[in-house]
């Protein structure tokens, strides 16, 4: 069943993302063709030819790095960085005018928009499922500013600056993103709501995001046991749910930390929740430059969704998405006030992981991810840079308006240097995701998910 599962997300995957790629090409392809240009190569992906065919003097071809494609186009400057070299015509072939290509260069993002209107209306008719996972507060220390505030565990997060919260991701996100680091945070508590002004903290000295100094209320779920500490020693296993320390109960990462620390070293007993069953284990926590550590890496908490019918119109999808665009280039360029840098993006690995992760919950969440990244696609492809199709658009109306080619060798200079800065970027943002990222999207893939059904109203009264 594993290896049936395994087999279905790595199809779904290449399928999904290799169709936001040929969409984007198919637009550059159809438009040069119908403006009577040569075409040498319709190509999905870069690098060595895994499969290739020629037909009508056109070689099309999937390469081994699904990290984009191409359509080579000797009639436009193209990239030799990324395409290879053009072949040699025994005829010159005739020049095209630049507003044949600047049609050519913005094909490609306007398919990507029309791709993702037409993905986000089959989700409007099919339904899309929706975090619900509650942000409420877990345990919070007695010395936390937070707890001084008057906030309390079980109290739920319902808005931030305004903004409605449905789920812990919403809120790390908002905080994440904006250029303060001052929130006002809303909470219910038995009905009544009360806000209180929260300052985000970084994540980590490594990881420079911000958060709210909430801690989640759900049990801590063991991501990965680390060999020849307390935890493996006392037969702990991934995706364990921790219950209780010593007897007290857990209900998350911030009080089990405490717990452990108000322990010590003492041999004492952890309660897990396995294959629906309290395991009780006994366990000696060991002291680790002066902490108390028990050797796990937390997993991801409880992700729930619930059924929306319809889904979102195609104008909130997209609109939503260009908001997240906007909100995320925004706070990159605000480095100092946000945290977010370069690294943080995601490139064809973690793209590829996220899709993976979505398809195993629900192909629908897959779909909707696909609107993000066609829209992503048309908008970065539209950034006035050489090698980028933004970048042959703004050449193009140059040529046009001042009836002036640009020499040739200005562009090739320009195009070669960008190709390579921007495969530099791809390098740089992949090892993030390979080496840094990694446990994030296997907690992704792994973690436990639940698709619930919206509830039934309730039966009218009879008369």
């Amino acid at each position: 069943m594993v290896i049936l599962t395994t087999i279905y997300v790595i199809a779904a995957v290449l399928l999904l993302f290799g169709a936001a790629i040929f969409v984007h090409e198919w637009g550059h392809y159809f438009v040069a063709r119908m403006c009577g240009m040569k075409v040498e190569e319709f190509a999905i992906g870069f690098g060595k030819i895994l499969w290739k065919r020629e037909k009508d003097g056109i070689l099309y071809t999937v390469r081994a790095i699904p990290a984009g494609g191409f359509v080579k186009l000797p009639q436009m400057l193209t990239s030799e960085a990324l395409e290879g070299k053009s072949e040699e015509d025994t005829e010159p072939l005739p020049e095209i005018s630049p507003w044949a290509k600047i049609a050519v260069a913005v094909a490609g993002p306007i398919m990507n928009i029309v791709f993702a209107v037409v993905l986000a209306t089959v989700i409007y008719y099919v339904g899309l499922p929706e975090m619900i996972t509650p942000p409420v507060v877990g345990n919070l220390s007695k010395e936390s500013t937070e707890y001084a505030l008057g906030i309390r565990e079980g109290d739920i997060v319902t808005k931030i600056d305004g903004e409605p919260i449905p789920s812990w991701e919403e809120a790390n996100k908002l905080t994440m993103l904006s250029l303060t680091n001052r929130f006002a945070v809303t909470f219910l508590r038995d009905r009544d709501e009360f806000t209180q002004v929260l300052t985000a903290t970084p994540i980590s000295e490594k990881i420079p995001l911000k958060i709210l100094n909430l801690p989640p209320k759900y049990p801590p779920t063991v991501g990965r046991v680390l060999e020849g500490q307390a935890a493996s020693e006392a037969g702990l296993k991934q995706d364990d749910k921790i219950v209780s320390l010593g007897g007290i109960p857990i209900g998350g990462q911030g009080q089990l930390i405490d717990e452990l620390q108000k322990n010590g070293g003492k041999a004492t007993e952890i309660v897990v929740r396995r294959d629906g069953k309290e395991v009780s284990l006994p366990i000696t926590p060991r002291m680790i430059e002066d902490k108390v550590m028990i050797g796990v890496q937390f997993g991801a908490g409880p992700r729930v969704y619930i059924e929306r019918y319809p889904g979102p119109t195609p104008w909130e999808n997209i609109s939503e998405v260009g908001s997240l665009m906007w909100r995320t280039l925004y706070a990159l360029f605000h480095k100092a006030e946000t945290g977010v840098s370069v690294s943080d993006l995601s490139g064809p690995v973690g793209i590829l992981a996220m899709i993976g992760a979505m398809v195993k919950i629900d192909y629908r969440l897959a779909l909707n991810f696909l609107v993000l990244l066609n829209v992503n696609l048309a908008i970065l492809n539209m950034l006035p840079i050489p090698v980028l199709d933004g970048g042959h658009t703004i050449m193009g109306l140059i040529e046009g308006i001042f009836r002036r080619k640009i020499p040739v060798k200005i562009q090739e200079w320009s195009t070669t240097i960008f190709a390579v800065l921007l495969i530099s970027l791809m390098l740089y943002v992949t090892f993030h995701d390979v080496v840094m990222r990694r446990g994030i999207f296997i907690d992704m893939f792994n973690s436990d998910t639940e698709v619930q059904a919206p509830a039934d109203p309730a039966p009218a009264a009879s008369e």
